[in-house]
């Protein structure tokens, strides 16, 4: 049970560091009210999970021998956003929507945009454990989500650090 948290903790890390930046975009800006965030990343963040655990699936097709192959999609699913930073399609840009709703959806779909990597390392790793430790892996995940939520939300709202993300 440990090494499976430990797992979930470092697949969550290495997935999720960039959506902290994306998070104090969306706390800093005024249109954007801290439980449409939070609620919008869930939705987001849950929708990601969804698809990782249905694309998992696909090992009761395949060989086992070939379900191993999915740790390949990280990679070039990392390789594909290493060509989109030296000049490729920079397309995850979101257009600021009105508050309300919208706003709320505007953060899902950020999440979802933004979560090309998570897919790639989460559905290798569904693919080969089994429910027990798809569960572990989804509560550690769900309060990951809360930490990284907390924090962003956090260093927005400090007095000197957060200034200059607010402007």
């Amino acid at each position: 049970m440990l090494s499976t948290i430990g797992v979930a903790i470092t697949m969550f890390a290495a997935s999720n560091i960039d959506d902290i930046f994306v998070l104090l975009g969306f706390f800093g800006h005024r249109k954007f009210h801290a439980h449409q965030v939070i609620i919008g990343h869930y939705l987001g963040f849950s929708t990601l999970v969804a698809a990782s655990l249905v694309a998992s699936l696909v090992s009761l097709v395949l060989a086992p021998a070939y379900v191993g192959l999915l740790g390949f999609l990280p990679i070039l699913i990392g390789l594909k956003k290493l060509y989109d930073a030296w000049g490729g399609d920079d397309g995850d840009e979101a257009e600021v929507p009105k508050a309300g709703l919208d706003s709320l959806l505007t953060v899902g779909a950020v999440t979802i945009a933004n979560g090309s990597d998570n897919i790639g390392i989460y559905t290798p790793v569904f693919a080969t454990s089994n429910r027990a430790e798809i569960g572990i892996i989804i509560a550690v995940f769900a309060i990951g989500v809360a930490v990284w939520l907390a924090f962003s939300h956090w260093l927005v709202n400090h007095r000197s650090l957060g200034a200059p993300i607010r402007r």
